[in-house]
């Protein structure tokens, strides 16, 4: 298994760690769980990335931990996200998770896939 990393390539902000501990606390997800995102193969500009809770750290993960906010990235999605700023918006124009991702070359109008 990989080491925890507190300095990591992926980073997450204030608010959407407090909007990930918000929706634990909400659904009674256990505290041993973490936050899982990745990339799989889809969308209209390629690749897509997935959020779900995990109660497993699987082999050949990174995880890391922020604000009371453990990560779980398996090794090709570390690939495509690394760099990666992980935000949450609540504006006018919706609500939900932003990522900010600097290896994006392209992404499509919803901002949900995107290409390298």
């Amino acid at each position: 298994m990989s080491n925890v990393q507190l300095d990591a390539e992926i980073k997450i902000t204030d608010k959407a760690a407090g909007e990930v501990r918000k929706i634990m606390d909400e659904n009674n997800v256990p505290d041993t769980y973490g936050l899982r995102i990745g990339v799989k193969g889809g969308g209209c500009s390629g690749l897509t990335y997935s959020l779900g809770f995990d109660g497993v750290q699987k082999e050949g993960d990174t995880v890391i931990e922020y604000n009371g906010v453990k990560l779980f990235v398996d090794g090709k999605s570390l690939f495509y996200l690394s760099g990666t700023e992980l935000d949450f918006t609540d504006g006018l124009n919706g609500k939900g998770f932003i990522f900010n991702n600097p290896n994006a070359a392209k992404t499509c109008g919803c901002g949900e896939s995107f290409g390298v």
